[in-house]
């Protein structure tokens, strides 16, 4: 199975090296010198690390191959895709695959369908579940503890615990209001 572990950004320097967006828990198993990826488009690659270091808080990359500031831009919204048995699961017991989430259920504490998760969205601050409702509209649940309490995977399902307002806006509280002077 084929899993996106990252994204290419910008060039970084005049020796090849680029900045990359990680889309994986163990960018030190996934993004390692040796590492041999995947890319998409797959004209890019295959594309093998040499070297890697964090700079300012981002991940740096080189590879093989890629030796100037021009190689390295032209590498820029390229997808780094690693194979992963399917059968493997994270270590952390509270950490998942995305493919492990595509398609389970989602309902709340009290047993109510809400829908099923078609996407995972990996955003910088936090990651969202993606729920199509049987009317096929969506709705973006963040995927954190506390609105996403349980993932059961023997069950085929994720309980949430949502805020007022998350699923019906006409639920919404307003948490502060401004009077006209």
């Amino acid at each position: 199975m084929q899993l996106v572990v990252a994204r290419i950004g910008r060039a970084h320097g005049i020796k090849g090296e680029v900045t990359v967006e990680v889309r994986t828990d163990e960018p030190e198993l996934r993004l390692g010198p040796g590492a041999v990826l995947a890319t998409e488009p797959s004209s890019v690659g295959p594309l093998t690390i040499t070297a890697g270091r964090v700079h300012s808080g981002r991940l740096l990359l080189r590879f093989e191959g890629v030796a100037d500031r021009t190689a390295a831009e032209a590498l820029r919204n390229t997808l780094l895709i690693a194979e992963v048995d399917p059968e493997e699961v994270p270590e952390d017991p509270e950490e998942f695959y995305d493919h492990q989430l595509i398609d389970l259920d989602v309902v709340t504490r009290d047993g109510t369908a809400v829908g099923r998760i078609s996407e995972v969205s990996h955003l910088p601050y936090q990651d969202l579940l993606i729920v199509r409702r049987p009317d096929g509209s969506e709705v973006m649940i963040p995927f954190v503890a506390e609105i996403v309490p349980e993932i059961d995977l023997d069950e085929q399902r994720a309980v949430i615990d949502p805020p007022p307002g998350l699923l019906d806006d006409s639920q919404a509280e307003i948490a502060s209001s401004r009077e006209d002077s």
